[in-house]
């Protein structure tokens, strides 16, 4: 590739010729450099996507700086500022190498600075003592800060304090209001949780202190139970009372009904507590108060019971409304007190507890701890930007080359791959080197068939993962061979990875001239061969019509005479005789079939007659011409198509915005396709069929010429040699008649038989 060296206005370029247009050629770390300055117009490519390449994730995602799933050149000029601006040698960064020494970076900069003390800290955090830092390092941010106290996130754990009272405290915190994920991986706490912590400690302490007298003892929440599940019970029952009161005649209906127990008296009552404690509290009587001694509902005596064994003074015999209501004043304090309940975050502890880290007081040093945490919180966040660094460091010059000139996909060594050639597929003896990961072949195919290339889309799937990869592959040298839709092939990704791939379609373009030369006789081979396959089809089909009907013809016939009349019914009428046999048809058709043999013979006659009337040299031109007349077309189309290859429509099939023309030559596309070589060795099929004598193989070679030089003879291809040589067969013996007419050359004209046939109703006589 001739390199030539232009002069821009503010830095001069070098270029290249590859792929049918001229390049930039990016070589060099100042090349990097001043990307910036570089026309849009001269970049290959103008965005492509982030995913589907052959570069990690991770590098395209951090050179993807507006985040839109694509990388255009204003994120390629964007990133090339960045790095070559972090770096003292940026010819470094055409190493493309996942480590460097942290003294080649620029620390002129306050961005260096942090870049190279943060990448000096990583080093220091896992333990190493040597300057240099890889992608490695960086991979597992938990095995960072995996043996420090403090690592800038502002969460401190046990390995933050020294002082057991502390690591305890910590622990208390995490398991009472919570815990947050250190960036070692292990659980700490924040200030947030540190402040809820304490405040929860003296709000639970205050509340405790501030617990009122119990009225009835350690029992008091027994009876407030018990209170609370009769309260709507007992109201009730004085409501009952009241109306029996007012309206007497509506005690029974106000009591419990008797039909309402018979109801259900057959049933288990074990299971109809709910039917039960419907029923009134107890027996209604008027009267406006509850003998304490009366029988109670028995889903409600539990309850009842408790109130009066507790709450209750032991003389009292009756119950009224007045002073079921005071029993409730007596615990509204209390109840109030445990409406207002607070810290109970921390009441898992006890009091004891509390009131014990209340007295440590270990709040302001915790908030200490965690104040210098996140002093050095700047230096640990630069973490991640020493990972995005290493990982551009390592991509960039890669990126740049596929981007700016396509120069990898171009490049004579097959071990360099553009970072959209994703392996090798492997078929009917070939080995396609440039294959491509489609989303959707359906899609891709739409478009990708201006390529002018022949494509082979194909599904892929591996046991060791769940997803099926589409990809297309192209084919550059051999023949179609055996490739259809359905064969089975052999897929390997970069990665060394072994997939199962098939077929799911093709597009049919040239691979080469010499297959070009046989496409016509192919195609007329497979129109002869689908005509030959639909006519045997139809006449199968048509036997087994006939068949299916002389079945049912023989079927119909066997039930009429299963059905047939009794004896002198008359018989049905006889079945029409067949017609006698026609002399005069069958003498014409004789006739008409003489004439065709004739007429064929005649053709034969005359194409001879031309090739014998040519000499030796005329005749190979005759058929060189018929040769190029069918095939000349299909080789000349094909010489045009694989002139114009170009792979800008699978790129942009895949999303890419490619800005210039992508040849591909017909030496550059046998280099994309390997197919099998073998040694020029002679080896015996032992299953072979074995061959003939000589002796027969020549008694065979002159019956076959003594019968087609019999066939010829009878067909009168020789009759224009001489007389003797006439077929012997009665159409070919025509007498000519030869006339001549003023100012007209002589001609032969043929007279044709004429054939007078008579028919009577006995006989038929047949004259010429």
């Amino acid at each position: 590739m001739a390199i030539l060296n232009l002069l821009n206005k503010k830095y001069k370029w070098e270029f290249v010729n590859i792929g049918g247009t001229y390049r930039v050629d990016i070589n060099s770390g100042e090349d990097l450099a001043h990307l910036c300055e570089l026309d849009p117009k001269m970049w290959t490519v103008l965005s492509c996507p982030t995913t589907g390449l052959e570069i990690a994730d991770r590098s395209l995602n951090y050179m993807d700086c507006d985040g839109d799933g694509k990388i255009r050149v204003s994120d390629v000029v964007e990133v090339s500022k960045w790095i070559t601006g972090l770096v003292k040698d940026n010819d470094l960064i055409l190493a493309g190498s996942d480590n460097i020494d942290i003294n080649n970076i620029d620390t002129s900069t306050d961005e260096g600075r942090k870049l190279y003390n943060s990448a000096k800290q990583i080093l220091e955090n896992l333990g190493k003592e040597d300057s240099v830092i890889s992608i490695a390092d960086t991979a597992d941010i938990t095995a960072i800060f995996s043996k420090t106290r403090f690592n800038g996130d502002g969460i401190i754990t046990a390995a933050s304090a020294d002082d057991d009272t502390l690591k305890s405290t910590i622990a208390t915190i995490a398991t009472t209001i919570g815990s947050a994920t250190d960036r070692s991986g292990e659980q700490g706490v924040g200030a947030d949780q540190i402040e809820a912590f304490y405040t929860a400690l003296a709000d639970y302490s205050a509340w405790c202190n501030a617990m009122p007298i119990l009225p009835f003892g350690d029992k008091t929440d027994t009876v407030i139970e018990a209170y609370n599940a009769l309260d709507q019970k007992v109201r009730d029952f004085f409501m009952r009372s009241k109306l029996a009161a007012f309206s007497p005649a509506s005690i029974a209906a106000l009591d419990i009904q008797t039909s309402s127990i018979e109801a259900i008296s057959a049933e288990n009552l074990a299971v109809k507590s709910d039917d039960i404690a419907a029923y009134p509290l107890t027996h209604i009587s008027g009267k406006p108060e509850i003998d304490i001694n009366a029988t109670i509902n028995p889903a409600w005596d539990k309850y009842f019971q408790t109130i009066k064994n507790i709450a209750l003074d032991a003389n009292i015999t009756s119950l009224t409304e007045e002073a079921w209501d005071a029993i409730a004043e007596k615990f509204a304090e209390y109840t109030a007190w445990k409406a207002a309940k607070a810290g109970t975050v921390v009441e898992s502890l006890g009091i004891d507890s509390v009131n014990a880290f209340i007295q440590q007081n270990n709040k302001a040093t915790l908030l200490d701890l965690v104040a210098q945490d996140l002093a050095v919180k700047e230096e640990s966040e630069n973490i991640e930007t020493v990972d995005r660094f290493l990982y551009i460091f390592r991509d960039f010059y890669r990126l740049v080359k596929n981007f700016v000139t396509l120069r990898d996909f171009y490049d004579k060594n097959k071990d360099v791959k553009a970072i959209f050639q994703c392996g090798t597929l492997i078929i009917d003896q070939r080995e396609c080197h440039f294959c491509m990961r489609v989303d959707d072949a359906a899609k891709h195919s739409a478009s990708a068939g201006s390529s002018g290339m022949y494509l082979l889309y194909c599904d892929c799937t591996t046991k060791s993962q769940a997803a099926k990869m589409q990809i297309v592959a192209t084919v550059t040298v051999g023949d179609i061979g055996e490739l259809a839709v359905g064969k089975n092939g052999i897929f390997y990704d970069n990665n060394g990875l072994e997939w199962d791939a098939v077929i799911t379609k093709i597009i049919d373009n040239p691979i080469n001239i010499s297959q070009s030369f046989w496409s016509p006789y192919r195609r007329m081979a497979t129109a002869v061969e689908n005509l030959i396959n639909k006519s045997a089809a139809d006449k199968d089909a048509k036997i087994m019509d006939k068949m299916t009907a002389e079945l049912d013809n023989v079927s119909a016939k066997a039930k009429t005479l299963e059905a047939a009349p009794p004896t002198g019914t008359p018989a049905a009428a006889p079945a029409p005789a067949a017609p006698p046999f026609d002399i005069a048809k069958f003498a014409g058709i004789f006739a008409a079939l003489g004439m065709a043999v004739g007429m064929i013979g005649t053709a034969l006659t005359s194409i001879f007659k031309g090739l014998f009337a040519l000499k030796w040299w005329q005749i190979i031109m005759l058929f060189a011409g018929i040769i190029i007349v069918v095939s000349g077309p299909a080789m000349v189309m094909a010489w045009l198509k694989l002139r114009r290859r170009n792979i800008a429509p699978l790129l942009n099939a895949n999303g890419w915005a490619v800005n210039a023309m992508s040849k591909i030559s017909i030496p550059f596309g046998e280099t994309l396709t390997d197919i099998a070589k073998y040694p020029k060795i002679k080896l015996k099929d032992p299953y072979a069929k074995k061959g003939m004598p000589l002796w027969q193989r020549w008694m065979y070679s002159i019956a076959t010429g003594v019968a087609v030089i019999a066939v010829l003879w009878l067909l009168n291809i020789f009759a224009f040699i001489g007389p003797k040589l006439q077929s012997p067969l009665p159409w070919f013996n025509k007498t000519e008649k030869v006339e001549k007419a003023k100012g007209v050359t002589e001609e032969t004209k043929v007279v044709e038989d004429q054939t007078t046939i008579t028919i009577t109703d006995t006989t038929t006589t047949v004259s010429e």
